[in-house]
């Protein structure tokens, strides 16, 4: 999951053994050049280089346990951030062009129907061509309902409608699979709100849960994404894609450490099956296993 960070981080232990200040420095770079980001590896290094000194180590093996542990620590995920799964809730999908949103969104339905649970798509991604057709394929593919309208219809207005099944049929999960256009963000936060108003008002009752999905591959961009949509909505977890053989790794450590928002579930792959829940005690394993 992590093989480009494992690398850069096996070589730093392994060619020291006494960690000095250069230690230090080579372990930044190295998070950085793996996708953690300036801000956040400075961050868990200062976190590391305490505990170190508070612990009186000065051995290159203490600091590498020290910092395995403070990043589970950082990344671990708590059952209570699955209770939406449990319950009747109306999940939202947030993500640009191209990071696998509605795809994500295919896979999510695969999963709670694999829970035994009764699952609806709302196809709110009117505006970007093609989106609805391709939600379409992909309710045909895990056989779920997905309500729709024309391309280019009012978002609000699928919703709404959607919300509608979902009471009839008695489902159990409603997923919408929203804008995510960030070149105008007074557009979309006019948008998202619209919808989160039509939620509040047919089914306040429900668990609500929003999921912003990026691409792993792409770094600091993936950041910058969960920044906006942070700001426009009240974003609970991330779905990071094609965590496989091209993602460095290091973006969901960023995601949590700069912005506090878990990682929830890792797509790594084409298959409908190919989304899980994020492991916090794999993902750092694989960072720290040896090459």
């Amino acid at each position: 999951m992590a093989n480009f960070f494992s690398k850069l981080l096996n070589n730093i232990f392994s060619s020291s053994e006494v960690a000095d200040d250069s230690f230090y420095e080579e372990l930044e770079d190295a998070m950085i050049m793996s996708d953690v980001g300036a801000d956040a590896a400075l961050r868990i290094i200062d976190a590391v280089r305490r505990e170190a000194k508070r612990k009186g180590c000065n051995l290159t093996k203490d600091v590498r346990k020290i910092l395995k542990d403070y990043l589970y620590e950082l990344m671990r995920t708590d059952e209570s951030y699955y209770e939406f799964e449990r319950q009747k809730s109306i999940i939202s999908v947030i993500g640009v062009n191209g990071v696998g949103k509605t795809t994500s969104i295919g896979k999510l339905a695969e999963h709670f129907k694999s829970m035994g649970k009764k699952v609806i798509l709302a196809a709110a991604d009117t505006f970007r061509a093609g989106a609805i057709e391709q939600l379409v394929e992909w309710g045909k593919r895990v056989g779920v309902d997905v309500i729709r309208q024309r391309e280019g219809s009012d978002p609000a207005a699928v919703v709404f409608d959607a919300l509608q099944s979902f009471k009839a049929k008695n489902a159990d999960i409603l997923i919408i699979d929203t804008a995510g256009r960030l070149h105008n963000k007074k557009n979309l936060m006019q948008e998202l709100g619209k919808i989160n108003r039509i939620i509040d008002r047919e089914f306040s009752e429900g668990f609500r849960e929003t999921l912003v999905v990026l691409d792993a591959t792409t770094g600091q961009n993936a950041l910058s994404q969960a920044r906006v949509f942070q700001e426009t909505s009240q974003v609970t977890g991330i779905i990071l894609t094609k965590m496989d053989g091209s993602a460095r790794g290091g973006v969901a450590l960023s995601v949590q450490s700069e912005l506090g928002i878990p990682v929830k579930y890792i797509g790594s792959g084409e298959r409908a099956k190919d989304l899980h829940r994020f492991d916090a005690g794999s993902y750092v394993d694989s960072i720290f296993e040896k090459q």
